[in-house]
């Protein structure tokens, strides 16, 4: 017996290694490919959005200005049954007004020439261009469906990092050729091996740090996070990211909110006969003005009261994290208070850095070339993969590596699978299915 514990392997056979990182490869290789090209393009948001509207961020100037209320109306007349949102202030002085109304539970963008209070475009939040490919980076378009597919895809992900590192180990240096760097110069597989293997060596820290950060957006693993946080400690009050599909309605609105609560959330009807006799009227024009002076980072939105309350919420939407601030601002303009980024708890200040990072906005344009060089090794990395394995593959056949005969998994390796299926609730139920799905064949041969 004590023999046989010795014996006991603490890690598996290069060739089970091999067939996790081939399995896993499968999977995530197409979902890893799309979040390439789907981040790569969202990581530049603010040009994209200013290229979008650059015409209404051109106009030709007025000598007199229309008041936020106009605008509101404007809005409000041009989108029948909508309620007034949110206000966005325009970021120069030639740029168009952004009205936010709400018809029916949909959140529609009004552009309103501040000059002549002329609507000169509307749109839904949910159909704007990067707001698309945003819900096809982290929803697959899927709502919470795709949300959970995509945070199993980025469990197996990590444990298809953790096998490749282990399989690009050297065992015998003989030099940093193959290890730390390509040797491009070479033919054939030796060229696609090492844009594979050493490509993957330097991506990979920034691929986890990517995937860790984007974890407390996703359906389970958010709601998890945010669940322990407040039975055990409450370091979160309001949470300051999106868990799951999240409408840009419920966004703009307050995070905090759950669909159940959409109707009651902030939101007035400001229609043409409310405008004229409601004290809210001149409530926004003070608002509005005491927002413009505060200088919040932009974009920076104007929200309503909620429902039994009197203060309007000032608040910086920008994707820098760290920068926004927000502030409760009385009907007569006056600043009743200030919360900034470094109030937050730990917890999310720590979310709010890695959110930041994820989508390139932390430190300019260096964080988003970092993240597009990360994007773009991961996409070669991947192209390489492909084509190592069509170069192996038999004809018709999958190419699957050879199974070890000892079929032993090894005491490290079930450790750190334990851990990782605690840690991720997706990888722990998939493996758990595999288990189960590997029994099942086994008794089913066995049976005359």
């Amino acid at each position: 017996m004590m023999m046989n514990a010795f014996r006991t392997p603490v890690w598996p056979d290069y060739r089970t290694i091999w067939r996790w990182h081939f399995f896993a490869g499968l999977f995530c290789l197409p979902f890893i490919v799309l979040l390439c090209l789907t981040g790569s393009i969202y990581l530049f948001k603010p040009q994209v959005d200013h290229w979008i509207d650059w015409r209404y961020d051109h106009l030709a100037g007025g000598t007199t200005h229309s008041t936020p209320v106009q605008e509101v109306r404007a809005a409000l007349d041009a989108v029948p049954g909508s309620h007034f949102l949110a206000y966005e202030l325009p970021e120069t002085t030639s740029g168009a007004v952004r009205v936010i109304v709400d018809r029916q539970g949909t959140a529609i963008r009004v552009y309103v020439d501040p000059t002549s209070c002329v609507v000169l475009k509307q749109v839904p939040e949910e159909d704007r261009f990067e707001r698309i490919i945003f819900k096809l980076h982290g929803q697959l378009l899927l709502g919470n469906t795709g949300s959970i597919i995509m945070e199993m895809v980025a469990s197996w992900t990590i444990v298809l990092i953790a096998t490749g590192l282990y399989l690009w180990w050297p065992r015998r240096i003989k030099s940093l050729a193959g290890i730390l760097y390509p040797r491009i110069t070479r033919n054939g597989r030796v060229r696609w091996r090492d844009l594979h293997a050493v490509t993957g060596l330097w991506v990979s820290s920034f691929l986890v740090l990517f995937l860790v950060s984007g974890l407390p957006w996703s359906f389970v693993w958010g709601h998890a996070l945010a669940r322990v946080e407040t039975q055990f400690s409450r370091l979160t009050s309001v949470p300051d990211w999106d868990i799951g599909a999240v409408s840009e309605r419920n966004r703009i609105a307050g995070r905090s909110v759950s669909p159940q609560q959409t109707d009651t959330m902030p939101g007035m009807d400001m229609g043409p006969m409310a405008m004229s006799d409601s004290p809210l009227s001149d409530s926004l024009n003070h608002v509005v003005m005491t927002a413009s002076q505060l200088g919040f980072p932009a974009p920076v939105l104007v929200t309503p009261p909620s429902a039994g309350e009197t203060t309007w919420t000032v608040r910086s939407d920008t994707q820098n994290r760290p920068n926004r601030i927000s502030a409760m601002v009385e009907a007569s303009g006056r600043v009743r208070s200030v919360h900034r980024f470094e109030e937050k708890a730990w917890t999310d200040r720590i979310i709010g850095y890695g959110v930041a990072a994820h989508e390139g906005q932390l430190f300019g344009k260096a964080n988003q070339f970092l993240n597009f060089l990360v994007a773009v090794g991961l996409l070669a990395m991947s192209i390489a993969a492909l084509v190592l394995w069509f170069r192996r593959k038999p004809p018709g056949r999958l190419g699957v590596p050879p199974v070890d005969p000892n079929k032993k998994i090894g005491v490290g390796a079930l450790v750190i699978l334990i851990v990782l299926g605690l840690l991720l609730p997706e990888l722990g139920v998939s493996l758990l299915l595999l288990c189960l799905a590997t029994l099942l064949s086994q008794a089913a041969r066995r049976t005359p």
